[in-house]
């Protein structure tokens, strides 16, 4: 199974989207959604997720991402670490901890290798991914990303869960 991944955000936070493209022999899947405030890390963190949890069974499989922070957080143990150390780092919350926790979580269940490829570099679905991202930044009504409410606001979100 080949999962291409990819995020995009218009403003950094501002309206995000993210694209994948399922490659399984000649079987061709592709998914998109968007998000109307949101972070470009967390379009990219996303889009893995979505892809992963298109699987319907335990499989090999190799995620494509242009994203150095999704790629290294995986492939150099970052992600494991923060999750040993309780999604702290340097004293600090890690940032996207809810989406981390999901990915692991469907790492787990899966044999999965994550492979860096330079972006924008003519890489067809690479190219693709990121036309789906954007277009589905560009969405119309699109949903609240909950988890970046949350990390944005949590003094306001947590008054609003106590009502």
């Amino acid at each position: 199974m080949i999962i291409w991944t990819d995020g995009a955000c218009t403003g950094n936070p501002g309206p995000g989207g993210y694209g994948v493209v399922l490659l399984h022999g000649e079987k061709r899947r592709e998914i998109s959604a968007g998000y109307r405030r949101t972070t470009n890390n967390r379009m990219e963190i996303m889009a893995v997720i979505a892809g992963l949890e298109a699987l319907r069974y335990r499989c090999t499989v190799t995620v494509f991402t242009d994203s150095q922070y999704v790629a290294n957080s995986i492939m150099l143990g970052w992600a494991r670490r923060w999750q040993a150390k309780g999604w702290v780092r340097d004293k600090k919350p890690v940032p996207n901890a809810d989406l981390w926790k999901q990915m692991l979580d469907l790492c787990d269940r899966h044999e999965v290798a994550f492979e860096w490829v330079k972006g924008h570099a003519g890489t067809a679905e690479n190219e693709r991914c990121d036309r789906l991202s954007v277009a589905a930044a560009h969405g119309q009504s699109l949903p609240a990303d909950q988890g970046y409410e949350r990390q944005a606001h949590p003094a306001a979100i947590s008054l609003l869960e106590m009502e």
